[in-house]
């Protein structure tokens, strides 16, 4: 299918409309749709007749499942199988041209209106959560689940991780776990919630709208007939034990809270860590924990260098291997255990690239509250 194909662009009203369009991968990001994607949005902001975007995935199933990794898998195995390295062009171009397009979301002069309708990971999280309205449905499925892919959550993971109410963050980050409307609400990653079924009568309310004077106020009152309630959070109930286990700078302490904290809950976040990449969740936390105090563009600039050295490694190529290719579950990571992974082992992943670093501009537009929705 042609890049075009892939993804479509359209207007009505006032509004712009993306459609992701690759329904049979649930809508994952090829480095086609992102380029083509990045065009529009830039024709877009400098279009007066444009007032806002709207973004969502085709085939109803997911919004976007996230990133086409496996094609940077099967360009890194070719490339090893030949005895060379051809495919480090295609990780630079694919997370620097990703992180570019999540740059402008971040910073968009306009409404951008995200209806985060099913699936929602990785690579879609960016394309979400950097937007200045995102609508979650009671199909909503939230997850950064990368480090089973011996990756760490990127697309700005390290900046609105950090951000959500205590540690929750971390433990979203730490163990890719999968949440629904009422806890993305609790998080701050929907800022509305819209019923399925609705979704489409607003699209077309918002292209009824005048935006010309009203822009966000106007999008937050169309927006505003159609939300309702998102529902319960279990994260909430959640929160204390959270708190106590995900707190500390270190994977090993956060194994010890998690092996004395009593309840169903710990125990299944520890099994769920122990089949993690040992060197994936000791790059995450770190990466958590600087990004707490880094501006945005400066957290771009870091999980660029991680992406770099990650899309390198063995432990992506077992991960994508077990997870999305062979599907056997079973990755053989290296090293095999946390005590394997040594903090200079670390060190290198944060190293910066020389001429190879993205440096992106900055801007004081920041969309991401941390607070559940509604307050």
């Amino acid at each position: 299918m042609r890049a075009e194909d892939e993804i479509l662009f359209e207007t009505a009203g006032q509004i712009g409309i993306v459609t992701l369009n690759r329904p049979r991968a649930l809508n994952a990001l090829s480095l086609g749709m992102i380029r083509a994607m990045d065009r529009q949005l830039a024709a877009w902001a400098a279009d007066p007749r444009v007032g806002a975007v709207v973004v969502r995935g085709a085939g109803g199933k997911a919004f976007c499942a996230g990133g086409d990794v496996r094609a940077v898998w099967q360009a890194g195995m070719e490339a090893r199988q030949e005895g060379h390295d051809a495919a480090a062009r295609l990780r630079a171009d694919f997370f620097r041209e990703e992180y570019i397009l999540n740059h402008r979301i971040h910073f968009y002069p306009k409404p951008y209106v995200a209806l985060v309708d099913g699936i929602a990971m990785g690579g879609g999280v960016g394309l979400s959560v950097h937007g200045s309205h995102r609508v979650v449905t009671e199909r909503t499925l939230f997850a950064m689940p990368e480090t089973g892919i011996g990756l760490f959550p990127d697309v700005g993971g390290g900046w609105f991780l950090p951000r959500c109410p205590g540690e929750v963050g971390t433990y979203l980050g730490l163990t890719g776990a999968r949440i629904g409307a009422g806890d993305c609400g609790y998080i701050g990653f929907g800022t509305h919630f819209v019923p399925s079924a609705r979704l489409e009568d607003l699209v077309a309310a918002l292209a009824e709208a005048d935006l010309e004077r009203g822009g966000a106020r106007a999008v937050d009152g169309v927006i505003a007939r159609f939300a309702g309630d998102c529902g319960p959070a279990p994260l909430a109930a959640l929160r204390s034990a959270i708190d106590r286990c995900f707190s500390f700078n270190s994977v090993e302490e956060i194994l010890v809270a998690l092996e004395r904290e009593e309840g169903d809950w710990a125990a299944e976040a520890r099994e769920i860590l122990a089949a993690r990449s040992p060197t994936s969740l000791k790059i995450t936390l770190r990466q958590l924990r600087e990004g707490r105090h880094l501006p945005y563009e400066e957290v771009v600039t870091l999980e660029y260098r991680l992406s770099q050295r990650c899309t390198a490694a063995a432990d992506f190529y077992e991960g994508v291997r077990a997870v999305l290719i062979d599907k056997d579950q079973r990755p053989r990571w290296e090293p095999a255990a946390i005590p394997g992974v040594q903090d200079a082992d670390v060190d290198r992943y944060f190293q910066p690239l020389g001429d190879g670093d993205l440096v992106l501009g900055r801007t004081p537009k920041d969309h991401f509250a941390g607070s559940v929705i509604g307050s």
